[in-house]
């Protein structure tokens, strides 16, 4: 009986380990110090078009004249960039507003990184960049913060999410094995 019930509570607590860990707070952006977009390479022969969406937060200024630029790829290596997203004329980037962008680059498999660049002294506050592509599912990253001035700002999920399941498989697998030595120890 005993055995069974030491059993039952190293159960339990892999599963709340592992329930706890997928819970995690919501990733940030963050700036990207080794960013450099001259690496940039055109890998594919092939060329692709990605929509792109970009909503601009009800707290940014009621408009920008900055120059914003977009580099997105995917975990190979295959990097998509637009230097200048923005036409001071078409009044881009409003408050409150989203802005559809056609955006032709190498075939990348599922999007995992979006940076966001920024020159310029109006500032601004993106809330979500949605991006769809023929090869994969769309993925939407939600930045809710301002964009620093001359950084490569956003988000790399590449390894994230197969690191994370990696870790989960590993303390279940621990748990699995410590209940198995102790249901014989005991």
């Amino acid at each position: 009986m005993t055995k069974q019930v030491l059993l039952l509570i190293i159960l339990g607590s892999g599963l709340t380990l592992s329930v706890s860990e997928s819970q995690s707070a919501p990733l940030q952006p963050h700036a990207a110090e080794s960013f450099n977009i001259s690496y940039i390479q055109l890998k594919n022969v092939g060329t692709c078009s990605y929509k792109v969406i970009i909503s601009t937060s009800c707290s940014s200024p009621t408009y920008t004249r900055d120059r914003i630029g977009i580099a997105f790829g995917d975990a190979y290596g295959n990097q998509i960039y637009a230097p200048r997203l923005d036409k001071p004329s078409s009044r881009r980037f409003e408050r409150c507003s989203s802005d559809t962008f056609q955006i032709s680059g190498p075939c990348a498999y599922q999007i995992c990184y979006v940076y966001l660049y920024r020159s310029g002294s109006d500032g601004w506050k993106p809330d979500t960049v949605k991006i769809s592509s023929y090869n994969g599912r769309p993925v939407t990253f939600y930045y809710k913060k301002f964009i620093p001035r001359d950084k490569w700002y956003g988000f790399n999920l590449c390894n994230d999410a197969s690191s994370s399941r990696h870790v989960s498989t590993q303390k279940w697998l621990i748990c699995m094995v410590l209940g198995f030595v102790l249901s014989f120890w005991l």
